[in-house]
């Protein structure tokens, strides 16, 4: 049965752990909602109200699992760079559309990381807004600014 509702074990998991906070294309129209020049801030902020609502459990879930079911990497890339970055680097006015979307996702990832899984302090109790304040800028500029 698992294999014809999921295709495998793999696929059972990863749709077990996709159990995502809010809908990508929703998550998408917020970003898109409003200033091109606020929007790196608008994704951090989004990003850890988002994940900090659920503790960041599902997001440690994504990340603890991607080294041991290549699904869950695929479905982790599939999201951050196809449903959410790529669909907004399109919609800016920029060159290195490709480039801009896999910085923001590194950075949403890798913040992902050190916030929900090792905890590193003071970053994983800060508040939203001073990481809004302090990783806004670096998003803004992998978005819309110089990348040479």
């Amino acid at each position: 049965m698992v294999n014809h509702w999921f295709g495998s074990k793999e696929g059972l998991f990863v749709q077990a752990v996709f159990q995502l906070p809010i809908d990508p294309n929703e998550l998408v129209k917020r970003l898109l909602d409003g200033p091109p020049e606020e929007i790196g801030f608008r994704i951090v902020r989004n990003f850890v109200t988002i994940w900090d609502l659920t503790g960041g459990g599902t997001f440690a879930a994504l990340v603890r699992s991607v080294t041991a079911h290549e699904g869950v990497a695929k479905a982790l890339r599939e999201i951050f760079l196809n449903t959410v970055f790529r669909r907004v680097t399109a919609e800016l006015d920029v060159d290195q559309r490709e480039l801009r979307a896999t910085l923001c996702a590194t950075q949403m990832v890798g913040l992902g990381m050190v916030r929900y899984v090792v905890h590193f302090e003071p970053l994983a109790s800060a508040a939203p807004e001073v990481l809004v304040a302090a990783i806004g800028p670096n998003m803004q500029r992998y978005l819309t600014g110089p990348l040479d």
